[in-house]
């Protein structure tokens, strides 16, 4: 089937010609270029072959083609030979530029004799000479086949570099990516470096720089110690080449980065993200370059021994890494002396050797947000996070280990976990032999052990409906074994787990669900079946009593914490009380510190904060003393938020960094450690350390994602990844979200769809902020579509398609803005978004009149119509902006609107009424640099568009003294520099 239309004339054929010149570089931009080629063939006249012909050759280059580039190129040197006069100046210069492309294309296929290549240059000489046209390009090409070949080029490299630039010359930053390599070649990382400044900094670029220079820059700036800069250009310069074909080459030295500064699971990951180039680079040169960066990575891996990771390669089976190495080994070395043999030197294969024989820069360097270790990245990685301390101790033995389980988990002792992973994993094999002993019982009891375990897991995550599963058929097998009392403390489970069942889960009315009453009745009535299961239940040891005794109370704990009702206090206390009388007789001190803890939270709830800090205070003290020492993390983790709600964030932080450095000693899970750092973050940013909260999130994420609390952990990262935005680190908001979107439950679908469209979203911005206006518009166009079927949230929709509004805006696509802007205001009217479609509405009106001027006049006054109206529909309501007023900024955007357009009378007169809702600036008034802004911008619609200095100067000079004498000393500055530029023109 067709990919492009199939145009009737000349015009429908430009036209799609157009349309295709805007897709990406690709197979689909490259069957449509091969479409167009055979529908300008109908043609009589000879220009549309010519431009569908370039169109052709251009989707072929820089589709990673060369085989097919210069079989084009041929037809058009022919036409130019035949009909010159069909080329006018810009078709000419396209046709002699391309002379460089074949030369490229041909030096990558190595089945292209070097002779042949040589030939092509002297072409390219000859016809150079005849055109007049000066030989810096020809030179160009000379040094870069002698770089290619291996010859020496000391002379190439001077008669090329000492030219004059010529109109045909590569572009700037293309010559000065040569130049650089050439000193990189000789060893000198510092003068490339030098050379290269211009491009790394982003004042030279073109369709293949910065990229191509940022991906050979990352290694020299390693080796002179600019690793922090490496690492920005790493993020910045990878995004510019994954997965494209044509820059294949260019992945595969950020593949190489990552092995040789420890980030070998981020090397993994992006291997993976750009598989299809193992199949879709056709140019040998390429895929020798991106094959060996393969290499160098799966061979750190290989040597760190994970050479059974599963990597991402060719298509059509699994691989390991070590599989995949062998195979990219053989594939490489074949091009390498492919490319040997024609060209008769060792050139590539010592460049190989060289790349896969050095050894790494730095042990560590954090390239991203989201730094995991090749443990991380196993399939077989146990969920539960690795521990700071020593690893547990298992007993060998079957009986010992069962029994040693059972009795970390009766002290409610950390170790119980890896006690119990352990025994899952026996249990599981098909050769379990269950022990004959009666200090361990029968196999049904471990069964319910481990069931219980599980459930417990579930209950944490608050998969309550799991939970209660589990706990009952925990319950009948523990009736099955001979434990009654186990089988009581398992129910008792169920209930609590049950009451805490969202409604809607357990299958309740909709207008019941989540409702506090509802819920607080169930606990309730769990707790009285609790409490008669306790009366009737004989024979249960101190440690299963007081198990019960912990549920009783954790159930009206529950209660209180569900609706906050003041009479459910005093209960809570008696339960914590009997729980802690009980426990001190018998010496449980893991119930003791229970008993306090809810003591403690229960002061919290019913708003006594001092009292609950001192509670906590005493546990944390009675903890130091008597244990267990496993509990102290969590403890100061309530100490320090109790803290930070009593606006006492440096008291917090030093409590709660207390904790995590306790929480080192212990499993991470166990103690409460991603909590801590989400509560570590909340006290940085209140202290101004806004960097540092950042880490603790993007921890508190991880450390959630690898306890299989997958939600949760997106939630942190989504927080993390709108910090990093916040604060202008757009690489690293970029990266980490395009290492969260990329995960297989993401990729699947298996995670919400809202969370995921929030990710998404906050991605598209963080693309705008970093400048990529095509790939952000796209995205935004893609959620708005999504957003629309939201008849749940109209009002997301409608922020979503307003910003979609403004972007398509900024792209010069007005139409496609108004019909966006146009979605948002029909969501707007379901669900009001006053504040977020006003400044829409005005962005998209001051966008079209400043790129279209006077033309784009009358839309862009009924877009500002438009905000009117959500302003008035506002005000009715009662609302109030966040942000400046929705009346003031309309009526100063109504002045900047008119005056692109050159209606500079009805600009100033909009913003004299925008001075007049402002009202003079106070002392205190934080809209003095608004008002500012408008006397700026009315000074300059007078002043200089309207050519009345003398009434402009008098504005400025008497709000100068005004700002200066309420103290707004910095908004005066630019009235001051218009007020000199007026007086200089008079």
């Amino acid at each position: 089937m067709p990919t492009a239309p199939q145009p009737q004339n000349t015009d429908e054929l430009y036209q799609a010609l157009q349309e295709n010149q805007r897709r990406p570089y690709g197979r689909t931009r490259t069957v449509t270029a091969e479409e167009l080629v055979d529908v300008a063939e109908r043609f009589a006249e000879p220009l549309p072959l010519v431009r569908t012909l370039l169109e052709l050759q251009e989707a072929y280059t820089y589709g990673s083609e060369p085989r097919k580039s210069p079989v084009v190129f041929a037809r058009l040197l022919t036409l130019f030979d035949e009909q010159p006069d069909v080329f006018d100046d810009r078709l000419r210069h396209l046709l002699f530029w391309r002379f460089k492309w074949v030369a490229n294309a041909l030096r990558a296929l190595p089945e292209i004799p070097l002779a042949s290549l040589r030939q092509w240059l002297t072409e390219m000489r000859d016809r150079y000479e005849k055109a007049g046209l000066g030989l810096h390009p020809y030179y160009g090409q000379a040094y870069q086949l002698a770089a290619h070949v291996g010859e020496d080029t000391a002379l190439a490299y001077e008669l090329w570099a000492g030219r004059t630039r010529t109109r045909l010359s590569d572009c700037e930053a293309c010559e000065i990516c040569e130049r650089a390599l050439y000193h990189l070649t000789a060893g000198d990382d510092e003068r490339a470096l030098r050379a290269w400044e211009p491009v790394l900094a982003g004042k030279e670029s073109c369709q293949e720089e910065p990229a191509r220079s940022l991906s050979y820059a990352l290694l020299p700036l390693l080796r002179t110690g600019g690793s922090d800069r490496a690492r920005d250009l790493h993020l910045a310069g990878y995004r510019g080449c994954r997965r494209n074909p044509a820059m294949s080459a260019e992945v595969g030295r950020h593949l190489e980065f990552c092995a040789l500064t420890g980030n070998e699971a981020r090397g993994l990951e992006l291997l993976a993200e750009n598989r299809n180039l193992f199949d879709e680079v056709d140019s040998p040169l390429d895929q020798l370059d991106f094959l060996t960066g393969v290499e160098v990575l799966l061979q750190r891996v290989e040597v760190l021994g994970h050479g059974e990771l599963p990597a991402a390669g060719y298509a059509g089976r699994t691989w390991t890494v070590t599989g995949l190495r062998a195979e990219v080994r053989g594939r490489a070395d074949d091009l390498a002396a492919r490319f040997d043999a024609r060209n008769g030197t060792t050139t590539h294969s010592d460049r190989r050797r060289t790349r896969l024989d050095r050894a790494p820069l730095l042990d560590t360097l954090e390239l991203t947000l989201r730094t995991r270790s090749l443990d991380d990245v196993a399939p077989a990685a146990p969920v539960a996070t690795a521990p700071a301390r020593p690893a547990t101790a298992v007993p060998d033995a079957l009986p010992e280990l069962i029994l040693r389980a059972r009795e970390a988990d009766e002290q409610g002792h950390p170790d119980a976990r890896a006690c119990w992973a352990r025994l899952r994993t026996l249990v599981a094999a098909r050769d379990y032999a269950h022990p004959d002993d009666p200090a361990v019982g029968p196999l049904a009891r471990l069964r319910a052990d481990l069931l219980t375990d599980e459930a417990n897991r579930a209950h944490e995550r608050d998969e309550f409906a799991d939970a209660a599963a589990l706990h009952e058929e925990a319950a009948n097998l523990y009736d099955d074994a001979g434990a009654p009392a186990d089988a009581v403390l398992a129910r008792a489970c169920v209930l609590l787990a049950t009451a805490e069942i969202p409604a809607e889960e357990a299958g309740g009315p909709e207008e019941e669900a989540g409702g506090p009453e509802a819920k607080a009745a169930a606990l309730t009535a769990a707790h009285a079946s609790m409490v008669r299961m306790h009366e009737e239940t004989p024979g249960l040891t101190p440690h299963q009593e007081a198990r019960l005794l912990r549920l009783r109370a954790s159930a009206l704990a529950q209660r209180l914490q569900t609706t906050g009702n003041q009479e459910y206090v005093a209960p809570v206390f008696a339960e914590a009380d009997l729980l802690r009388a009980f426990a001190t007789r018998h010496d449980l001190a893991v119930q003791i510190s229970v008993a306090h803890l809810l003591r403690a939270t229960t002061y919290a709830i019913s708003g006594d904060l001092p009292t609950a800090v001192t509670e906590a205070e005493a546990l944390l003290e009675r903890l130091r003393t008597h244990g267990p020492a496993w509990h102290l993390p969590r403890t100061c983790g309530l100490r320090g938020r109790l803290q930070l709600v009593l606006q006492d964030p440096e008291a917090a932080y030093t409590t709660l960094a207390e904790g995590l450095r306790l929480a080192a000693d212990w499993p991470a899970e166990a103690v409460g450690a991603t909590r801590l750092h989400a509560d570590l973050a909340e006290a940085c940013m209140r202290l101004g350390r806004p960097d540092e909260a950042l880490r603790h999130l993007t921890r508190a994420a991880e450390l959630d994602l690898r306890h299989g609390s997958r939600t949760d952990a997106y939630c942190t990262y989504s927080n993390a990844a709108q910090l990093s935005l916040d604060l202008g680190r757009v690489e690293d908001c970029i990266a980490l979200l395009d290492s969260l979107l990329a995960e297989p439950d993401v990729a699947a679908g298996e995670l919400d769809d809202r969370l995921v469209a929030q990710l998404r979203l906050t991605r598209a911005r963080a693309l705008h902020a970093g400048e990529d206006l095509k790939a952000a518009t796209a995205e935004f166009v893609a959620l708005a579509a999504e957003s629309a079927g939201w008849d749940d949230d109209p009002g997301s929709h409608a922020m979503i398609a307003a910003e979609t509004a403004v972007l398509l805006a900024e792209s010069g696509e007005f139409g496609r803005a108004r019909e966006a802007a146009d979605q948002a205001l029909t969501a707007h009217a379901r669900e009001p978004r006053f504040e977020h479609l006003s400044n829409s509405l005005r962005e998209l009106a001051r966008l079209q009149a400043q790129q279209q001027g006077a033309d784009g006049l009358p839309d862009a006054l009924a877009l500002l119509a438009e905000a009117g109206r959500v302003a008035d529909e506002a005000r009715a309501a009662g609302y109030e902006a966040h942000g400046r007023s929705l009346d003031t900024a309309l009526a100063y955007e109504h002045g900047r609107v008119n005056a692109y357009a050159g209606a500079y009378e009805d600009a100033l007169a909009a913003l004299e009424k925008a001075l007049a809702l402002l009202g003079e600036p106070g002392r205190e008034d934080d809209r003095a640099g608004e008002w500012a802004e408008c006397v700026r911008l009315a000074g300059v619609v007078e002043g200089l568009y309207l050519e009345r200095p003398a009434p402009a100067l008098t504005r400025l000079d008497a709000a100068i003294t005004r700002l200066t004498a309420l103290g707004h000393t910095d908004e005066t500055e630019s009235l001051a520099s218009l007020a000199a530029r007026l007086r200089d023109e008079e």
